[in-house]
């Protein structure tokens, strides 16, 4: 055998998977594809601007963070708990009051928070955010816009502000997604405040490599997965590897390539990342659109943030780095870039003729989607000695990336003994 456990793919769940592997004193060996970790997480350097592929953030309530990863070293810098709403020719700033007291009367005197809509609120998330323990994923589960009904959250609030926040952090518009997971996501929202670390998103699965044995194997692609009467052989392009055992935690378009699963279905977005000369007038809230008739954004931009006022690192000294972030699953998701600057003027009242572009990323497969019943399925054994992990195995966030990682490598050493 060269090793105990081969962990296919070096994405969250993955350098998860053998961190907890190699505490147990198994060998392990990670092989990845791609020329660098991280999976969907990728930061690329751009004319000295840092800018994630898709806009993403960490938050520092996952309960998974606590599991060996150092969060201090990582130096968040954190969004404003909030949006900016633009609504016609007017913003309002929605904060948290008790992170920003200073906003408190805004929040409460604006039109797209009226009483009722609040109250509504408080019924629809008010018992996931007072509960101590994480509810049995067996209890009753709907549609996130069904559960919204229910609870007669139907009104401002609801149309011009949380449907395009979710929206924006789901990569779905349509309102499908498993209410119990949206509400655990809506309690990390609530308990953290989400933000970048200071070398970019790629610092997260950067330092878990970094606590490895073994580096990872870059640019190794594993072509085919075969179960022998001892072990597991993985073919790859420099020869066949044997192992023990083998986990499968390549990303949910890739999985099926390599064992006999269904592709998960995913939901998709895109991000375009712009110098601006000078400073927009955006602050460290996300900015969101509520200037449709009947709530929702009047162009294809569904969120966008000035990221250097968030997080400074991602821009030179005296720059300015804005994303704007649109969806696939709208008609103009895939909008041109004099499109994308015109929604960005009216957002930000100022004009783009100025600003370059420094990427546009297209991530077709950003987050599994996850239809209600949110069930716990946990690691997917598709033989004696290969398992398969990922964020589509437990929830679509970093949060169900690594406890997948984890609990992967907990079923591997069970099976393994």
């Amino acid at each position: 055998m060269d090793t105990d456990v081969i962990v296919i793919g070096a994405g969250l769940a993955g350098l998860q998977c053998a961190r907890h592997l190699e505490r147990e004193g198994r060998r392990v060996i990670v092989l990845e594809a791609s020329d660098a970790v991280g999976g969907r997480i990728r930061t690329d350097t751009v004319e000295g601007f840092q800018v994630d592929r898709g806009f993403q953030v960490l938050n520092p309530a996952y309960p998974a963070l606590k599991d060996g990863i150092d969060v201090d070293a990582l130096d968040l810098q954190s969004f404003g708990v909030g949006v900016v709403v633009r609504d016609g020719d007017t913003t309002d700033t929605l904060a948290h009051p008790l992170r920003h007291p200073e906003h408190l009367l805004s929040t409460l005197r604006s039109r797209h928070t009226p009483p009722a809509d609040l109250i509504a609120l408080a019924r629809w998330i008010g018992p996931t955010l007072l509960r101590t323990k994480r509810p049995a994923r067996t209890a009753t589960d709907e549609t996130l816009r069904t559960s919204l009904d229910a609870a007669g959250f139907t009104g401002r609030l609801r149309r011009d502000v949380l449907d395009t926040f979710l929206a924006g952090v789901l990569s779905d518009s349509t309102g499908g997604n498993s209410a119990r997971y949206v509400r655990q996501l809506v309690r990390y929202f609530a308990l953290g405040a989400p933000g970048l670390p200071s070398a970019g998103m790629r610092a997260l699965p950067e330092q878990l490599a970094g606590t490895l044995s073994e580096p990872v194997r870059l640019g190794a692609a594993a072509r085919q997965v075969r179960e022998t009467p001892d072990g597991v052989e993985v073919a790859t392009d420099d020869g066949v590897l044997r192992a023990r055992a083998v986990v499968v935690a390549v990303g949910p378009q890739d999985v099926a390539g390599l064992v006999d699963v269904a592709v998960p279905a995913t939901h998709a977005l895109t991000t375009w990342w712009f110098r601006a000369p000078s400073r927009p007038a955006g602050g460290r809230f996300l900015t969101i659109d509520a200037s449709r008739a009947g709530g929702g954004p009047a162009g294809p931009i569904w969120n966008t943030a000035v990221i250097s006022d968030v997080a400074p690192t991602y821009a030179p000294a005296g720059e300015h780095l804005v994303q704007a972030t649109t969806l696939l699953d709208r008609p103009d998701g895939l909008a041109n870039e004099s499109e994308i600057r015109r929604d960005l003027e009216r957002l930000y009242r100022t004009s783009t003729r100025d600003w370059d572009v420094l990427a546009h990323h297209v991530v077709p497969h950003t987050l599994p989607s996850q239809p209600p019943p949110l069930t716990d399925r946990g690691p997917a054994w598709v033989g004696e000695r290969t398992t398969v992990a990922g964020d589509h195995r437990e929830s679509g966030s970093i949060q169900g990336a690594l406890v997948s990682g984890a609990r992967a490598a907990g079923a591997v050493l069970s099976r393994l003994g």
